[in-house]
């Protein structure tokens, strides 16, 4: 895995495999995101990491925040900052993004990433008209371990996409059926109107 510096910091993520082993014991839905999620899909490698992203719901970020206890977690709030947060403190709304590494000055290993819901539906956070029913949102990689829908996850990277983002849809855009370029298609046109990847996706 690269080594990456940050002010906060160096980013030396740990091995996937790592961190789906410590969240397998978490009794709360969970995901692989981020580029490892578009890669599990496309089923091969072919671009490197610089981090691993978890997701959960920030309904169950308390339950998780104990799960992490021997674990030193920042959250960034508000966004573009970073400060510790504790094991028995409630996050307020408005943090969505979590650094975790092993101890204080060691390099950071994984970040979480707080989805929205509301009852049994997945909700858009950055635009909440956007949902689906939360069992619908688990993809199941090759070891069987739950990975966040692409569509799920291109959604987000449709925001303002890096050159890593545009390749990450341009390797899983031929492993989309249908119904997931539909989906995928209807949200981003509900988010942006136009953007440059409906076209693609209608094609």
């Amino acid at each position: 895995m690269p080594r990456t510096e940050t002010p906060w910091g160096p980013w030396e993520p740990a091995p996937l495999a790592e961190v789906v082993e410590l969240f397998t014991g978490l009794a709360a839905p969970w995901w692989v995101s981020g580029g490892y999620a578009i890669e599990l899909a496309v089923s091969r490698a072919y671009r490197e990491h610089a981090d691993v992203d978890i997701s959960v719901l920030r309904r169950d970020h308390r339950t998780v925040r104990r799960l992490l206890a021997g674990w030193d977690c920042w959250a960034a709030d508000p966004p573009g900052t970073l400060r510790p947060w504790p094991v028995d403190e409630p996050l307020p709304p408005g943090v969505h993004d979590v650094w975790v590494r092993e101890g204080e000055g060691g390099p950071w290993r994984f970040q979480l990433m707080l989805d929205e819901s509301d009852g049994d539906q997945w909700v858009y956070r950055r635009d909440p008209r956007i949902r689906r029913p939360l069992e619908s949102c688990t993809a199941t990689a090759g070891g069987g371990f739950p990975r966040i829908a692409p569509e799920i996850q291109l959604l987000y990277k449709a925001e303002d996409p890096r050159p890593k983002d545009e390749i990450d849809f341009t390797q899983v855009l031929p492993r989309l059926a249908e119904a997931q370029k539909r989906w995928l298609d209807e949200a981003l046109a509900t988010e942006h109107g136009a953007h440059p990847w409906r076209d693609r996706l209608r094609s």
